[in-house]
């Protein structure tokens, strides 16, 4: 059953991190920092709401970097009991998908634990001074397909950062399966 998981307080800085992107590269925030703000994604490669979301992630993520917000998505990798999550099965997917952001492997699963996020989609939303502005996920139907009403609520809410500052007062409850090393 999915569970609601606690970040920290909106205004506190994000946590770094350096970590291997799939073209080789060791990356940190500071590296992957937008010009108005930054999202995070903690993204499985095996889960099937996130490959069915994929594409519309993906469309948001454009969107963002025109107005100045920069996209990374971070795997928390469980590769020997989950395959699909491997760094080589990683690029082929970023790839697949044509990802224009930083798609990054975190092999001992530390900086999702420091983020207290599990399996995804999380979505962590940074204004251009790296404080941690939102915290929620995009919406679904049980057929694990996304609502699509116009620009999604993951969008609107990164613009209002960007434009204001500060995100939206309501966030959606960013929720995981937790199979993976959640346990509670």
């Amino acid at each position: 059953m999915p569970i609601q998981t606690p970040i920290c307080d909106f205004g506190q800085k994000a946590h770094d991190f350096k970590l291997k992107s799939t073209d080789g590269k060791i990356l940190s925030l500071a590296d992957v920092k937008g010009e108005k703000g930054t999202l995070v994604m903690f993204i499985c490669n095996h889960c099937p709401y996130v490959k069915a979301v994929t594409k519309d992630i993906v469309e948001d993520c454009k969107k963002l970097k025109d107005i100045g917000i920069n996209s990374v998505a971070i795997c928390a990798n469980d590769a020997e009991n989950y395959p699909e999550d491997s760094f080589d099965n990683m690029i082929e997917f970023s790839k697949k998908n044509q990802f224009g952001f930083p798609y990054l492997v975190d092999e001992t699963q530390e900086i999702a634990k420091t983020y207290d996020a599990v399996c995804t989609p999380d979505f962590f939303g940074y204004n251009k001074d790296l404080e941690l502005q939102y915290r929620g996920r995009v919406r679904e139907l049980k057929k694990l397909i996304p609502v699509r009403d116009g620009d999604s609520d993951l969008l609107k809410a990164m613009t209002q950062i960007a434009e204001t500052n500060k995100g939206p007062e309501n966030q959606i409850p960013s929720a995981g399966c937790g199979i993976k090393w959640k346990t509670n």
